[in-house]
């Protein structure tokens, strides 16, 4: 799959998944833009290694996104493929879990993908083109204890992205998910060994993905030979959700 010219958009794409997915689409010919938060000098190395655009913000602040929109239309004329995929843990029991944990998990997660996914509409419709990639988790699909509030965003992006199908889809654009299971990225290098020996054995393939699995899906629904998917969940996930 080639993307030359193509324009695309990248929420938290310095790390793990973000990055390969950033990566991939630049290989291709792709121009590429992505946010990040707060890693200014790897965002600055990701920047001059693509040649292209990159933003510092919040993924959760609504006006913030209009503006990496609109600077990215403003530089290249259009954005083609936005894929939502900045997202964040505070992981605890509910009985321990604060208010802030949780809305710190559903603003960077949730609250993102709205914002990002209403900031491109207007010119993906005036364009009558373009996909969006949301990236969920297999916790959105089984749940997982300690993880409620993750759950809970991850879920909610399945229901928003299909709601979005359904409205966009007459005006040529297309709204999809992927679900990853354990991935090998900061996130999960922080669990314990035991807790993911454990983990592995419940995965039927008996090890986690890196990163460039999950982004070489993306690319596919992300194509034109997915023209004629949307509101649907990829789970990549070696089985773990069977």
């Amino acid at each position: 799959m080639e993307f030359k010219q193509s324009r695309i958009l990248v929420t938290g794409g310095t790390r793990g998944i973000g990055r390969a997915i950033v990566e991939a689409f630049a290989h291709r010919g792709a121009q590429v833009a992505f946010t990040y938060r707060s890693s200014v000098e790897v965002a600055d190395g990701l920047k001059g290694e693509i040649g292209g655009l990159a933003f510092q913000c919040d993924a959760a602040d609504f006006q913030a996104a209009d503006q990496v929109v609109a600077g990215v239309v403003k530089a290249w004329g259009g954005v083609d493929i936005l894929v939502n995929n900045a997202g964040i843990t505070r992981d605890n029991l509910m009985m321990r879990m604060s208010e802030a944990d949780w809305d710190q998990v559903i603003d960077a997660n949730l609250k993102s993908v709205f914002n990002y996914s209403k900031a491109v509409c207007r010119t993906m419709i005036r364009q009558r083109y373009g996909r969006i990639i949301n990236i969920s988790s297999v916790i959105g699909r089984t749940g997982n204890a300690g993880q409620a509030n993750y759950a809970a965003s991850k879920a909610g992006i399945v229901g928003f992205s299909k709601s979005l199908a359904k409205e966009l889809a007459v005006r040529g654009v297309t709204v999809n998910v992927v679900a990853p299971g354990f991935v090998e990225t900061d996130m999960t290098d922080a669990i314990n060994p035991k807790v993911k020996e454990k983990l592995l054995s419940t995965i039927p393939v008996r090890r986690t993905a890196v990163p460039e699995e999950i982004a070489a899906p993306v690319l596919f629904l992300a194509s034109r030979d997915a023209s004629y998917i949307t509101g649907q969940i990829l789970g990549v996930d070696g089985g773990l959700s069977m």
